[in-house]
């Protein structure tokens, strides 16, 4: 089954007309995307939308073969225009199955917002979903085929949870081609957008382009284990919560606990908890060996340095005699533990750390200590990750993968 993708940008186009945001300034050439809009093996179209026939002729195809046009999500008013002898466009409704005299069979998939996603099965069984700009497959368990998907087209920068869900049900794996599709001015175009889509497992292509579903393709090597640094507010928190944000029951292990009265670090641990999806589960331990030992669903960390300020005061690290006395050589065997656990790991892993070496020089000894044993900490776990990365001023740095 032969998948051609007349556009891949947002309903509006990107860049979108009369916006002076910065990412629009930047969709240029590759860049700009038109509607999204897919022909499928040059006899089904899925969304019309404006300049349909020149977007598939500039692609080398023709609209003349569609024998059926169907729309996923609502509009404001008809295509601006409609090509000559293009059949009505339709909708099939949910939970419905449509059969084309191509051999194509096209079944609607129920949304949890309005508009209809699509599976199409090809001729030779391949198996495509497309899911519509800001939409995500509602009623997984009874609605859609157990066997994986060999491809998905989906909104997965608004939408990444669409995508948790089709883990969780089996019909994303690792061996998914996930395409995304509706790119709207949200993340910067190019080489910020690639990253953030290889996170999750998804890559991007330009208009026009035609791949095969099903046939052998590089999937983004989803890393095991991936380190972020960052300042104070720098934003390490929130890239390392949108890496994992496409994968279902993540456990947040927070590192920091409670703190009685402290009205700060409540608002703090609130902010935290209302940007995390639902479906994760939230430890609160420091206690991080069995956890990295155990097989069971992604941990998101945050943070070491809080890990080490506790580690520190269980060795009693903050006095000088107690330091000398013993008490560094069992924070170096704690550290040891830990660093071996996240090298035998099985489960991915997403760490948070804070970057203290370029700031002012702590003015007491045991300020110095802290910053010389996270220095060290991070620079151990750091040797031990696929991915490393170093966000400043919300910007995510790539240090390694």
């Amino acid at each position: 089954m032969e998948l051609t993708l007349l556009g891949t940008g947002g309903p509006e186009g990107l860049p979108r007309p009369d916006c002076p945001c910065a990412a629009c300034a930047s969709s240029l050439g590759e860049a700009a995307r038109a509607a999204t809009a897919l022909l499928v093996d040059g006899v089904l179209l899925l969304d019309l939308t404006p300049g349909a026939a020149f977007a598939a002729a500039r692609s080398g195809h023709s609209l003349s073969g569609v024998n059926q046009v169907l729309l996923s999500h609502p509009h404001d008013g008809p295509a601006l225009e409609h090509p000559a002898g293009l059949p009505a466009a339709g909708r099939v409704p949910d939970g419905r199955e449509l059969a084309l005299m191509s051999g194509h069979r096209v079944r609607a998939v129920p949304l949890d917002t309005p508009g209809t996603g699509y599976a199409v099965t090809g001729p030779d069984g391949e198996r495509l979903l497309y899911l519509p700009p800001g939409g995500a497959a509602a009623g997984l368990e009874g609605e859609l085929p157990a066997d994986p998907y060999d491809m998905v087209v989906a909104d997965v920068v608004a939408r990444p949870d669409a995508l948790a869900r089709l883990r969780d049900a089996g019909l994303v794996t690792q061996t998914t081609d996930v395409l995304a599709v509706h790119i709207d001015h949200d993340v910067p175009p190019g080489a910020e957008l690639r990253r953030r889509l290889a996170a999750a497992g998804a890559r991007v292509v330009p208009d026009g382009s035609t791949l095969v579903v099903g046939e052998y393709h590089a999937v983004p090597d989803l890393p095991l284990r991936t380190f972020v640094l960052g300042g104070a507010r720098s934003g390490k928190s929130y890239e390392a919560e949108r890496r994992l944000e496409t994968f279902p029951d993540v456990v947040y292990v927070a590192t920091g606990g409670t703190r009685e009265g402290d009205r700060d670090w409540a608002a703090r641990v609130r902010a935290h908890r209302e940007r995390r999806s639902g479906s994760w589960r939230t430890e609160e331990t420091c206690d991080l060996v069995p956890l990295l030992a155990a097989d069971g669903p992604p941990l998101l960390i945050d943070c070491l340095s809080l890990w080490l300020t506790d580690a520190m005061d269980r060795v009693e690290a903050w006095d000088d005699a107690k330091w000398s006395g013993g008490g560094e050589h069992a924070l170096r065997e704690r550290i040891a533990e830990l660093i071996s656990a996240v090298r035998e790991t099985r489960r991915m892993v997403v760490a948070v750390s804070n970057e203290v070496g370029s700031g002012v020089v702590p003015a007491t000894a045991a300020g110095r200590r802290f910053r010389d044993e996270l220095g060290r900490l991070n620079t151990a776990f750091a040797a031990e990750c696929e991915h490393v990365l170093l966000v400043v001023a919300g910007q995510a740095l790539p240090l390694r993968g």
